[in-house]
């Protein structure tokens, strides 16, 4: 029998400004990526077996994370797979709504990650929509990660915010980067950015390696292996 890994593959994937802001500071949200662009990160959820997204995400796009291609989802079916990867997230205080997309949209399994002390407050509001798990204090990734596998996940897709990427690179847990630059600034020191100020495992004396590079529309998609165990 083939062991299962320690953890899941971590793929990252982001869209940014030219001046690498993943939101303005507007109630809006602000279209970073195009038609074809939205088509291949369908791909990719439906590629994996799960896609996360921090608390804060769910919070202010209220994502569904669906596969949106019925063909796609209908691929996933015939190979014995739901139709759509599980949807994860993880908080600190428990600040969740059940009416979120993230719990009400399709038939996914749905898992949350909270810290320890806010594990009874996330069981009562949203415990009844998805398992609820305690992740410790603060939040551990390499817990989650762990616990991921052993339900399973061999491939994990996380799709934000800025928090939750800059977490799993911080401590070195990513493959693989997906970053799409959009062909404008926003210019807004307001606004959100990719990830925030931090001591990270890729600079000057260790470059990150360039996989492809791949214009979309308007867009441009650099993709880096950011561990040994992305091909390339």
């Amino acid at each position: 029998m083939t062991a299962r890994p320690a953890r899941p593959y971590v793929l990252l994937s982001c869209a940014t400004s030219i001046d690498g802001y993943i939101d303005d500071a507007t109630d809006q949200r602000l279209l970073l990526s195009n038609d074809d662009d939205l088509d291949r990160i369908d791909a990719v959820r439906a590629s994996c077996d799960a896609i996360m997204v921090g608390a804060g995400t769910v919070r202010r796009d209220d994502p569904r994370l669906l596969v949106r291609s019925a063909r796609r989802r209908a691929d996933r079916a015939e190979r014995g797979l739901p139709a759509t990867p599980a949807k994860v997230t993880i908080t600190a205080r428990g600040d969740l709504d059940p009416a979120a997309r993230f719990f009400t949209a399709g038939e996914a399994e749905r898992v949350v990650y909270c810290a320890t002390g806010a594990l009874e407050k996330t069981r009562e509001r949203v415990g009844r929509l998805a398992d609820v798990v305690d992740a410790g204090e603060p939040v551990d990734l390499g817990a989650v990660l762990a616990d991921l596998a052993a339900r399973g996940v061999r491939r994990l897709m996380v799709e934000g915010g800025g928090t939750v990427h800059a977490q799993f690179l911080a401590a070195g847990l990513a493959d693989e980067l997906h970053l799409v630059v959009a062909p404008f600034f926003v210019g807004d020191c307001r606004a959100p950015r990719f990830v925030s100020d931090g001591r990270y495992p890729w600079h000057p004396g260790r470059r990150a390696t360039v996989a492809e590079v791949r214009q979309i529309g308007d867009v441009v998609l650099v993709r880096y292996a950011l561990s040994d165990r992305c091909a390339g």
